[in-house]
């Protein structure tokens, strides 16, 4: 029997020059990116040359896809992706592992660098999960409280304080006191006003940090002590009577029990701010972006749940202490990051202004109705603009009296970002408006990085920022574990949010983001 031939040398060849199979090269057939989005403006010279182009095998904000078969042969890849290491899980691995296991895991494709930087993400996300439980409480704890709380009333209720500790655009807040457990818990009464009798928070949409958590609600009659700021007196009576006074009943409302008891809304929060805004402008602004990045998490976990945001205004976004600020806050008296909360989730009725174009259309309704999916990027964008103290009017957005929207004061690091971001939500072209999600991962890169100065040695590629990526999660980890040792205060909010941008962020939505941030 004559032996088959040999294989081609031609076939060995292209084989063997294959280049790096890493996620940046674009194969064969693979979709052209969406048409008229700038976060797809890249060079075509590079997206055809070098590793510096983005992969086109899918949206730049989808997570990135999982190696196959054939990529999975190439070392460099595994470095990019520790996670597809083939341990049994990487995420089991500490200090404590046996040295068997771990010499099986070091003769991996993956080697040591694969196994080192599989752990740094799996300890970020540990870290995440525990301070998320400090912030919020466990979830086990808040069904058990809710189960409670079932069918109690202000009988069952201490009234802590007779005046609201807050009031919103739609409600008031009483901060009241409940015996769980042999422990007094302080929880917030959320008494609607009567303008809004449509609000409905939402039982189902599960544990946000920055959503408003309702544990339980019922109709009763308020307590005679409680006082409704711009209600009439209820011992009023007629001058002219000799009868004594005899005190009006008090209305049966709609109460709505809260787990977190909010200290101020947005809109006093900023009102109060100028003095702070004008010395600390560095700070004050890192605060903006903080409080921003919290919003557009909120409103991300939302659109995931199908449910609309209400009346997404100042007035309605409340702020509640945060029981351990971060080190760097406490040496700052009146920088202590709060957390953000959206309370409202409900449809609002406004009149809308005679528009004079379809494009004038489209922003005022957009504006007035806050359900389309268009109100929140641009609700978010004048809250920008509101947050850093410059005059903003819905003629000034819609270009009645000028052609441009007004100018943010460069102040810090933070002000052109900013800047750039307001006018990206508030862009005329539906199609040129940066959504939510990208808001998101642009208020992230303008808090942490990368910064516009890591590209003024090296141009802007993935490996660039790959490198970057790996060697920023190992000084956070580093960070965290010489606080712990020392008499700092524990994470928090803070530190979680930063633990969040490190824990899911790729190289691929860095490359995207930082072109449209620094354009």
């Amino acid at each position: 029997e004559p032996r088959p031939p040999p294989l081609p040398k031609k076939q060995l060849q292209r084989a063997e020059s294959l280049p790096e199979p890493g996620p940046s090269h674009r194969r064969h057939g693979d979709p052209e990116p969406r048409a008229g989005s700038i976060l797809y403006s890249i060079p075509p010279a590079q997206l055809q040359h070098g590793e510096g182009a983005p992969p086109r095998d899918r949206p730049s904000w989808a997570p990135k896809k999982p190696l196959t078969k054939s990529q999975s042969l190439g070392e460099p890849l595994a470095l990019s992706s520790p996670q597809e290491a083939p341990s049994a899980s990487l995420k089991e691995l500490t200090f404590g592992t046996a040295d068997g296991e771990l010499g099986q895991l070091l003769e991996s494709p993956a080697g040591v660098c694969g196994v080192v930087l599989g752990c740094h993400e799996a300890s970020l996300a540990r870290l995440s999960a525990r301070m998320q439980e400090e912030l919020v409480g466990p979830e086990e704890r808040q069904q058990l409280l809710q189960a409670e709380l079932a069918g109690k009333r202000w009988a069952e209720l201490r009234v802590l304080e007779p005046q609201p500790c807050c009031q919103s655009g739609d409600a008031w807040y009483f901060r009241v006191g409940f015996t769980w457990e042999h422990s007094q818990l302080q929880l917030a009464a959320k008494v609607p006003k009567p303008c809004c009798s449509s609000l409905g928070v939402q039982s189902s949409l599960g544990t946000h940090c920055s959503i408003q958590r309702l544990l339980g609600r019922f109709t009763d009659r308020l307590p005679e002590e409680l006082v409704l700021p711009g209600i009439p007196g209820k011992h009023s009576q007629d001058p002219s009577s000799k009868e004594p006074a005899r005190p009006a009943p008090q209305p049966v409302l709609q109460v709505l029990l809260c787990a977190e008891v909010p200290q101020q809304t947005l809109a006093d929060f900023v009102k109060g701010s100028h003095a702070l805004h004008r010395t600390s402008p560095g700070h004050y602004e890192r605060l903006g972006c903080l409080l921003l990045l919290q919003l557009c998490m909120g409103l991300e976990h939302l659109r995931g749940q199908n449910v609309a945001q209400g009346d997404l205004c100042p007035e309605n976004l409340l702020l509640v202490p945060c029981p351990c600020p971060s080190r760097g806050q406490q040496e700052l008296p009146g920088l202590s990051l709060p957390r953000l909360l959206i309370s409202s989730f409900f449809k609002v009725q406004e009149k809308q202004r005679p528009c004079s174009s379809s494009q004038e259309q489209d922003w005022s309704q957009a504006l007035a109705a806050p359900s389309p999916p268009a109100a929140a990027e641009l609700n978010v964008g004048r809250l920008i603009y509101q947050i850093l103290h410059v005059d903003i009017s819905l003629e000034s957005i819609l270009g009645f009296r000028s052609k441009r929207l007004p100018e943010i004061p460069s102040l810090s690091i933070y002000s052109a970002g900013l800047r750039r971001l307001a006018r990206l939500l508030l862009h005329r072209d539906p199609q040129q408006r940066v959504a939510i999600e990208q808001a998101r991962a642009m208020l992230q890169v303008l808090l942490w990085g990368p910064r516009q100065q890591l590209f003024a040695r090296s141009r802007r590629s993935l490996a660039l920022l790959r490198g970057w990526l790996q060697v920023k999660r190992a000084l956070l980890l580093l960070r965290f574990a010489e606080n712990s040792a020392g008499a700092g205060a524990s994470p928090g909010l803070e530190e979680w949010l930063c633990c969040q941008y490190f824990q899911g962020v790729t190289e691929h939505t860095l490359y995207q983001v930082t072109q449209v941030l620094y354009a």
